[in-house]
C-alpha cells in the first residue's frame, strides 16, 4: 500500500534534496488540469521538479519501492487527457529540464532536454539556417518531451510526418527497482537495434518510459516559400484542387482547411486585408528562389479554376501581411469567442475532435460530422491538415450544464465513429489518453486487431511492471 500525501512528499524531498518537490496542495492543483476541463479527483501529494537524469532515476527507484503512480508532464496542453493525474500520486514536470545540450548540423541532429520548448529549439536552429519541423499548435509552449510522449504532429505533417519520423534516440528511464537508465536509439538517421523501441515509447503518452532526452532530426529551413490561399463556394470544388495540387506532382509544405463558419470566425478574429468568404484552402511550397515564379503562377491555375478568389504569398513576409497563416493559427481563440457569444457567459469549453481518414474521403468525413453535429444540437467548426487527412471539428458547450456535456460525451464518440467508418483513425495527433479509450478498442475491433490491446498491455507490463507511469491513459 502507498503510503500518505505527507509521507510520500517527505521521501521525495529526502531523496531530491531541497527545492525541487513542491506540496502545497494550491499549486499541485494548478498541474492537475488540462485545457480540455478535465482535473484531477483529488489532488496529488506533490509536485516534482528534476533537473536531470539522476533525479528522474531516484524518483523511479522510490516510486517502484513504494509503489505510488508517476504522471510525467510538459506543458500540460494535452486535448485527450493523458497529461491529468487520475488519483494520488505525483506529478512529474519536466520544466526545468530544458537545456539544449548540442547541436550538429554535419550530423543532422539536435540533443536536447525533455524540457526544452520547441519553439526555443526552432529560434536557436533558425539562427544557424536549420529547423526541427514538427509543430503543434502549441508549438511556443509545448515541450520536446511532450510531443514525444504524444507523438505530435502540426500544419508541416502535409510534408515532414509527425514525431515518429524525427526521433533519432531517446534516453529514458524507467519505472523499476534499479530505475534503469537507457539509452535507445542512435545519433544516425540509419539505425537497427531489434525491434524499435524508441517508436513504441514515442506516442506512448508517459506510460511506458520516463523521458529525459532525446536526439532529434533537423533540417535546413526553405531557401523560399510560395502560399496559396483560395477561398471556396463548395467543400467539392475545394477537394478537386487538392486533388489536382497532389497529381502534378507537388508536395505541399503545408496544405490547410477551414470550413465556411471557421473562415467567417478566424476573418472576424484577425481581420485579414483580403475577402475571406467561404471554405478556405492555403497551400505553402517550399522552393528553391529561382522557381517562386512558375510555383505562384502553377498554384494561381490549380487553385483559380475553381476558387472564388485567390490570393498568392510570394515570400513569408507577404504571407504575414495577408494575415492568411493567422487565420489558420488563430482558430482556436476565435472559437472560444463565439462560444463565449453563442452560449452568453465568459466560462466555456471548446471541445476539440482529432480524426484522419484518406484524404480522398474528406467531403464524407466532413459531412458525416456535420450531420452528427446537428443531431446532437450542436454548432460545429471544422479545420484540420487537409494534406494528411487530419481534421480537427469542434463545438462549445456550458461545463455547467450536465445534460450538454453528456450530449457532447455522445458527440465526440459520434465523430470517431465517422472516422472508423472512412477507414481512417481516432486520434492523429492528440493522443488516445482517458477520453478515446473507447474510440481506440472501436478502431481495432473494426480492424479485426482487438488482440492488439493485449499486445499493448504485455508491452506496458514489460516497460511498467507495476503499472506506475500515467495509470489509466491508453489502455
Amino acid at each position: 500500500m502507498a503510503p500518505g500525501r505527507e509521507r510520500v512528499a517527505s521521501l521525495l524531498e529526502e531523496a531530491l534534496g531541497p527545492g525541487k518537490v513542491v506540496a502545497e496542495e494550491d499549486i499541485v492543483r494548478l498541474y492537475a488540469r488540462e485545457p480540455v476541463g478535465l482535473e484531477s479527483p483529488e489532488p496529488p501529494a506533490a509536485v516534482v521538479f528534476p533537473e536531470g537524469p539522476g533525479d528522474l532515476q531516484a524518483l523511479a527507484r522510490l516510486a517502484y519501492r513504494y509503489e505510488f503512480p508517476i504522471y510525467p508532464q510538459g506543458s500540460t496542453t494535452s486535448l485527450s487527457g493523458s497529461a491529468v493525474p487520475l488519483g494520488p500520486g505525483v506529478v512529474v514536470s519536466m520544466e526545468r529540464m530544458d537545456r539544449v545540450l548540442e547541436v550538429s548540423l554535419v550530423d543532422s541532429y539536435a540533443h536536447v532536454e525533455a524540457g526544452v520548448r520547441i519553439d526555443d529549439l526552432n529560434a536557436l536552429l533558425a539562427e544557424r539556417g536549420y529547423m526541427f519541423p514538427v509543430d503543434p499548435a502549441s508549438a511556443s509552449v509545448a515541450t520536446v518531451g511532450g510531443a514525444v510522449n504524444s507523438g505530435a504532429g502540426g500544419m508541416r505533417g502535409a510534408k515532414y510526418g509527425t514525431m515518429r519520423d524525427w526521433v533519432l534516440g531517446l534516453e529514458v528511464v524507467l519505472a523499476d527497482e534499479e530505475g534503469t537508465r537507457m539509452m535507445l536509439g542512435c545519433r544516425t538517421v540509419k539505425c537497427r537495434q531489434g525491434y524499435d523501441l524508441v517508436r513504441l515509447i514515442v506516442g506512448s503518452e508517459g506510460t511506458l518510459a520516463l523521458v529525459a532526452r532525446a536526439y532529434l532530426r533537423i533540417t535546413p529551413l526553405p531557401e523560399a516559400m510560395v502560399t496559396a490561399a483560395g477561398f471556396y463556394d463548395s467543400l467539392e470544388d475545394l477537394m478537386e484542387s487538392v486533388v489536382e495540387v497532389k497529381s502534378r506532382g507537388i508536395q505541399p509544405y503545408i496544405m490547410e482547411f477551414l470550413d465556411e463558419k471557421a473562415v467567417e470566425l478566424a476573418a472576424a478574429y484577425v481581420k485579414p486585408p483580403v475577402e475571406a468568404r467561404g471554405a478556405m484552402l492555403l497551400v505553402s511550397v517550399d522552393v528553391n528562389r529561382e522557381a517562386v515564379d512558375r510555383y505562384s503562377k502553377t498554384l494561381a491555375e490549380i487553385l483559380g479554376g475553381r476558387a472564388r478568389r485567390v490570393y498568392i504569398a510570394r515570400s513569408q513576409e507577404e504571407l504575414d501581411r495577408l494575415g492568411l497563416l493567422r487565420m489558420r493559427r488563430s482558430l482556436f481563440p476565435a472559437q472560444v469567442m463565439h462560444a463565449r457569444r453563442v452560449l452568453g457567459k465568459e466560462r466555456v469549453l471548446k471541445i476539440i475532435e482529432d480524426i484522419a481518414v484518406p484524404p480522398s474521403r474528406l467531403v464524407e468525413a466532413v459531412r458525416g460530422v456535420r450531420e452528427a453535429s446537428e443531431r446532437l444540437g450542436f454548432d460545429v467548426i471544422i479545420g484540420g491538415h487537409v494534406g494528411d487527412g487530419n481534421l480537427h471539428p469542434s463545438i462549445g458547450i456550458d461545463p455547467d450544464d450536465p445534460a450538454m456535456a453528456a450530449r457532447a460525451r455522445e458527440w465526440f464518440t459520434e465523430v470517431m465513429r465517422v472516422a472508423v467508418k472512412l477507414g481512417g483513425t481516432v486520434s492523429a495527433e492528440h493522443g488516445i489518453g482517458t477520453l478515446k479509450r473507447e474510440g481506440l478498442r472501436m478502431e481495432l475491433e473494426a480492424n479485426n486487431a482487438a488482440k492488439a490491446l493485449d499486445i499493448m498491455r504485455a508491452i506496458k507490463r514489460a516497460f511498467d511492471p507495476k503499472g506506475l507511469l500515467n495509470p489509466g491513459k491508453v489502455l
